[in-house]
């Protein structure tokens, strides 16, 4: 069974939009394959629930649209192809898919064969002691860059991608803290102390095309780590520039390694996100890669 799902909340509703040429194109080109989009979002997740393991989904979105559907993309071993219509779209660019005219890309999703790729799972302690579980795609952050992710979320809704990012990193420049990380690594310490920001990739890039670890692969069995330790403002502004073109790993405060499983803990509580979708503040996240865990259709 294939099925079109769409988010009609993607890219700010402008998404929406597209249902009527979506409905068009696949009435021409594809007439068994159903178009649904749920304005709610339980009903996309019972929709994508009912259907057999193993069937194709087609999701038209971004990346928060992804990270919202994969628990169930991945507990219904769904084979997922995307037609990229997001703020971020980092997976899409991980994908190949990014540029594509959305009609290249739907017929891409619905045809092509499909690989493996790995995805991340974080197990996760809020400040309230309770226990929570997050499968993502592309990025699980943890301190400024979750912070930075949760105010372009909430930015004006005529900034989108790169910019919008920007413009938060700007504003959370404003408000600049450090937290006091212990940060293990297949068992190893690895860091103990103030820090920026400790994230993990599965892209290359994060942020809406931030290459912040240019070298990071989907099908490698593992994750990325990317941390940055103390850093005042004006560090901040002049390392901006050096992650925009992806020359930020050679500077002597930032470090980045692969791994399996890394463990971060912090008493007071750090902001996490997952695919830059805000997740609240964590005194604790175990996060390790699950290896070629979803079938995706690239370019």
């Amino acid at each position: 069974m294939t099925l079109v799902l769409l988010n009609p909340h993607a890219q700010g509703g402008r998404a929406a939009r597209r249902v009527p040429a979506l409905r068009a194109w696949l009435a021409a080109h594809a007439p068994g394959v159903h178009l649904a989009a749920p304005t709610n979002l339980n009903d996309s997740l019972t929709l994508l629930q009912s259907l057999p393991e193993g069937s194709r989904v087609v999701v038209v979105g971004g990346d928060g649209t992804l990270n919202r559907w994969l628990p169930s993309l991945l507990a219904r071993r769904l084979t997922v192809g995307l037609v990229p219509m997001g703020s971020g779209n980092d997976s899409a660019r991980a994908w190949g898919l990014l540029g594509l005219p959305w009609a290249q890309a739907l017929s891409l999703a619905l045809n092509a064969p499909a690989q493996s790729i790995d995805t991340g799972w974080a197990c996760w302690r809020d400040l309230q002691g309770r226990t929570h579980e997050t499968p993502f795609l592309s990025s699980l952050t943890a301190g400024f860059d979750s912070a930075v992710g949760w105010r372009a979320l909430n930015g004006p809704t005529w900034l989108r991608g790169l910019p919008r990012y920007l413009w938060a990193t700007l504003g959370e420049l404003m408000h600049l803290r450090t937290w006091h990380l212990t940060v293990h690594s297949d068992g190893q310490l690895q860091h103990q102390g103030p820090c920026l920001f400790a994230s993990s990739l599965n892209t290359p890039t994060f942020g809406s095309g931030m290459p912040a670890v240019p070298h990071a692969q989907l099908n490698d069995g593992q994750l990325d780590a990317l941390l940055a330790g103390t850093f005042d403002r004006l560090g901040v502004l002049l390392m901006l520039p050096r992650l925009l073109v992806g020359q930020h790993l050679s500077h002597p405060r930032v470090n980045s390694w692969p791994y399996g499983h890394l463990a971060i803990d912090c008493p007071q509580g750090v902001p996490l996100a997952a695919d830059g979708e805000y997740l609240g503040q964590a005194q604790h996240a175990s996060v390790r890669c699950q290896a070629a865990s979803l079938q995706v259709v690239c370019h």
